[in-house]
């Protein structure tokens, strides 16, 4: 299948068409963002384009234009959830020894505690 396809068997593919529940928190025509099941902060939002990538690098590679704009969002995420002040953290994990579960490119917004480096 083609990157940017939606895949039939991915969880997050599912959220972005409503087939399965999440608590969304902040949408544009590109990107959903929602809460966490297993939050390690107190905010805890996963950022996900709309479109199916695999991961960040791909993300990248075959839509640059996307990546800046999932980004923003994530910024516009922390923005909306009180802790751009504070200071918040955006991660992606790439690959299943870097800690990836779902493989749809998402950000992890996390904030609204101090946040040590290096995370471990």
């Amino acid at each position: 299948m083609a990157a940017g396809e939606p895949q039939a068997d991915c969880l997050f593919c599912k959220i972005v068409a409503g087939d399965v529940p999440a608590t969304i928190v902040h949408e544009t025509k590109d990107v959903v963002a929602f809460q966490d099941i297993n939050p390690q902060a107190p905010t805890h939002i996963l950022v996900v384009p709309r479109a199916h990538y695999a991961n960040a690098g791909e993300l990248g590679t075959e839509a640059p234009e996307l990546a800046g704009a999932l980004l923003a969002e994530a910024a516009a995420v922390a923005v909306g959830e009180g802790c751009s002040d504070s200071g918040y953290r955006i991660v992606f994990n790439t690959g299943a020894g870097a800690g990836q579960t779902v493989f749809h490119v998402h950000a992890h917004v996390l904030g609204g505690r101090g946040l040590n480096w290096p995370p471990g």
